[in-house]
């Protein structure tokens, strides 16, 4: 009888001891807009391994980042924490403060095997704060290709994978981030249409011209978000052969929306609303969709709760795992900016947060006297990326060009169910009076709850945070790398870490 229980006991050990770590593949775009793969219906744009994921998993159709900015997204990305809770990672181009731990970070110091190629967490400063690592991990970025047009990245990022997998200890769990720098621009201009891609084909946004310059800009958009697919199509392909992909939770989405005007670095539809799609081996019902919406800032509680690793304090923001296995659940979303380029006079922020239900957008611009798209002095407007979609607009020198660079009421309230583009402001329309108050209440309760800045008394911190970046310096308001802005210099020394976001135990 001893000798069975002792074998029993064994039998248990080696079970538990075989359960093996799901990997993590964490795949993400930069600058790519909702509904720009094929699994949404897009006929431009073909993106098989996308949908691969969306069609073994869950496809989100309301998903959203937490800002319209790489720096900012990528940090709630990494940390599960809203960008008004990160301090200097809240604004582009800053520093990381190293009490935020990012999942990657936590991930390593539990047996994983942890890295990334192409582009992490950017653009920015992390050793600044005391970290020795990027906060997605170790770079594995040193395989080289030729590109198929200068535009795209040398990176080799398929390949890179296959070295870091090929580093790792005997059944050693990874957690990889596999970040392209494509669609972000540059562009190589009428490289979609060199590669039989339709300009008849395209649809082009109503905030923007309806002309050959335009289409063919989206086209060339859609031809590098095939080359992030097809990279991610050959690490999938790669996983499946080593007998890895089904106890891999894959993650495929996009740090930010398209990088056009009134799109990337707004608030509005295109510049939040990102695809994703999750899947883990039959974890997970084949095929489904949700609807409801959901942030990017939950990507890091959901791996937690997937590896079964306890997540630090610090992570704020719930798990997807309950959606990803059916459950009804109800629950809005929220996204802010700050700062993106050296846009404005004295480094000045842009500040504006959302809320996003199924059906409503509200935008509170909080300074609603400042340029959105930066200081139009000498028509550069910097918070528009540079592009033959901004250069038809400023030619154009009308409505298309009002619509990206006016100056915004304080609040914008659109219906997307009628108006996907937000192009429509019904914050002033009686019929939406309860809607526009109901939305406008919550929005700011949670972000008091929250303890963001702008809500608490000390908004002007934002201000003070340094852009670090080698980018465009812009009418004095350039400072040195690592200097905070002089104006600000005060506020920032009074108003103690502990005050910005949730504390830190």
């Amino acid at each position: 009888m001893k000798s069975l229980c002792i074998f029993i006991y064994l039998l248990i050990a080696l079970s538990c001891f075989a359960e093996k770590k799901p990997n993590i593949l964490f795949a993400i775009s930069d600058d790519q807009s909702w509904p720009h793969a094929s699994a949404y219906g897009d006929k431009v744009i073909q993106t098989p391994a996308f949908d691969r994921v969306a069609k073994s998993g869950v496809l989100f159709d309301a998903a959203f980042c937490a800002a319209p900015q790489c720096s900012p997204s990528r940090a709630a990305i990494l940390t599960g924490r809203q960008i008004w809770e990160l301090q200097e990672a809240g604004v582009h181009a800053s520093f990381f403060p190293i009490e935020y731990k990012s999942y990657p970070e936590v991930l390593a110091k539990s047996g994983y095997h942890v890295g990334y190629t192409g582009k992490a967490w950017g653009p920015g400063d992390y050793k600044y704060t005391g970290r020795k690592l990027n906060p997605a991990g170790k770079a594995w970025s040193k395989i080289k290709l030729k590109a198929p047009v200068k535009a795209i990245s040398g990176t080799n990022y398929s390949a890179n994978f296959k070295e870091f997998y090929k580093a790792r200890k005997a059944d050693q769990p990874f957690c990889f981030w596999y970040g392209a720098h494509e669609p972000h621009r540059a562009y190589e201009y009428g490289v979609g249409k060199k590669n039989g891609k339709d300009p008849k084909s395209v649809e082009v946004p109503p905030f923007l011209p309806d002309n050959e310059v335009t289409r063919n800009d989206i086209l060339d958009y859609a031809y590098e978000i095939e080359w992030f697919d097809k990279h991610l199509g050959e690490i999938l392909d790669f996983l499946e052969e080593k007998g890895e992909l089904d106890n891999t939770l894959v993650i495929v989405t996009a740090d930010n929306g398209m990088p056009f005007p009134r799109a990337k670095a707004n608030l509005y539809e295109l510049g939040t609303h990102v695809p994703m799609a999750i899947s883990w081996g039959k974890n997970f019902k084949t095929g489904s969709r949700v609807k409801t919406p959901v942030s990017s800032t939950q990507v890091a509680a959901t791996i937690f709760e997937v590896t079964g690793i306890s997540q630090p304090k610090t992570v704020t923001q719930k798990s997807l795992v309950p959606l990803l296995n059916g459950q009804d659940v109800k629950q809005v979303v929220f996204a802010g900016r700050e700062r993106h380029t050296h846009a404005r006079y004295n480094n000045w922020t842009y500040p504006c947060r959302s809320i996003r239900t199924e059906n409503f957008l509200l935008i509170h611009n909080m300074k609603a006297d400042r340029w959105p798209a930066g200081d139009p002095k000498g028509e550069k407007f910097y918070d528009i990326d540079g592009c033959p979609s901004k250069t038809e607009i400023l030619k154009e020198n009308g409505p298309f060009l009002a619509l990206s660079t006016a100056k915004r009421p304080e609040f914008e309230l659109f219906d997307i169910s009628k108006d996907p583009f937000c192009m429509k402001n019904l914050a002033d329309n009686p019929e939406y009076k309860t809607t526009m108050e109901d939305l406008a209440k919550q929005l700011h309760k949670q972000l008091k709850e929250d303890g963001d800045p702008r809500f608490n008394g000390f908004g002007d911190i934002f201000e003070s945070y340094p852009r670090i970046s080698k980018m465009r310096p812009f009418m004095g308001g350039f400072h040195e790398r690592g200097k905070y802005n002089p104006e600000y210099i005060q506020e920032n020394q009074k108003v103690k870490k502990e005050t910005i976001g949730k504390p830190v135990k």
